[in-house]
């Protein structure tokens, strides 16, 4: 059972609401929906101090929450298809590795996490084929009705389309403590990101509410007044006035899907080649220009800072030069 006490923000809000909101921040290799959260409710599968209650009860300030994991992991595999991730020789770019955890430079254009119209290919897969990540704790499960659920210790999520640093644990102690760091926000994340214009001001921070777009469910957008908080800090490494473009050290202290792009066009600076969120195309960057570059925390068993850097690839690298 996993456990979570209501916190001050969530006292007097919904309990799918405030389960869903938490496994978002804590477990992003689980696409938990809030329909999965009302049914596991339902079903006494997610307890409230022990008991049974609906979906919608208004939950209070300490109240204990308790989660049956392994069926949260049933309903998420039953959601999407019941499809098994398999195991795929993709090139590995491996920055770090110990027994606790793995840090990988990602390229564009590869997926995180099987989903929807992306079984193959992904970063999953890869690791799949890697000796290294097939932990106890990483390796696909069996159970009862036979159907193996892959349980990989995915950290955090890097859009399709950006490349950089991923960290990934190899066993629970190091998911649950490496996690809790980045509900904490004391996770640093620092990206490098090339954006259309000239910004002025040497270093600023873009605070502007985020949510998803009901109309296209792909995109997020800023919402003032429904939005979850987003904020952005940057500073600039270059400009380049005779091509018009700025380059930038980006560091999110919150990880909303999307948040750099979004913050970037909002200010009127798009990220080159992010044709979503009206970023201009460039020839010869096929992506949105936005690397992952470094990422810095305690290591979950060693209690000690560590920091971690990935280069910029070529296909940006060339851009700027």
């Amino acid at each position: 059972m996993y456990e979570l006490m209501v916190s001050l923000e969530d006292n007097g809000k919904r309990m799918d609401n405030v389960v869903a909101r938490h496994f978002a921040g804590t477990r992003p290799d689980l696409e938990v929906s809030r329909t999965l959260i009302q049914r596991m409710i339902d079903k006494g599968e997610i307890l409230l101090n022990g008991k049974i209650v609906k979906p919608g009860h208004k939950v209070k300030i300490d109240g204990k929450i308790s989660i049956d994991l392994e069926k949260l992991e049933k309903e998420n595999f039953t959601e999407h298809d019941g499809r098994i991730p398999k195991a795929e020789k993709l090139p590995l770019n491996i920055i770090y590795e110990d027994d606790d955890i793995l840090v990988v430079n990602k390229p564009a254009g590869m997926v995180v996490h099987p989903a929807h119209g992306h079984y193959t290919g992904t970063l999953v897969n890869a690791l799949l084929n890697y000796e290294g990540f097939l932990t106890d704790f990483n390796k696909p499960k069996d159970t009862k009705d036979e159907r193996r659920i892959l349980r990989p210790g995915i950290v955090h999520r890097l859009d399709k389309d950006t490349s950089g640093i991923i960290l990934i644990a190899k066993n629970g102690i190091a998911l649950r403590r490496l996690s809790k760091q980045l509900r904490d926000r004391s996770v640093t994340k620092k990206y490098t990101a090339v954006v259309k214009g000239i910004i002025e001001l040497d270093e600023g921070v873009i605070k502007v509410p985020l949510a998803k777009d009901k109309k296209n469910r792909v995109m997020m957008k800023v919402d003032e007044e429904g939005g979850k908080e987003a904020v952005t800090y940057y500073h600039v490494l270059k400009r380049d006035r005779k091509n018009n473009f700025t380059v930038l050290e980006v560091s999110p202290k919150t990880g909303r899907t999307h948040q750099i792009r979004i913050h970037c066009s909002h200010i009127g600076h798009p990220v080159l080649g992010d044709v979503l969120y009206n970023g201009p195309a460039i020839e010869g960057l096929s992506r949105q220009a936005l690397h992952a570059t470094s990422i810095s925390f305690t290591h979950p068993t060693k209690n000690k800072p560590v920091s971690f850097s990935a280069d910029l690839p070529p296909d940006i690298l060339r851009f700027i030069k």
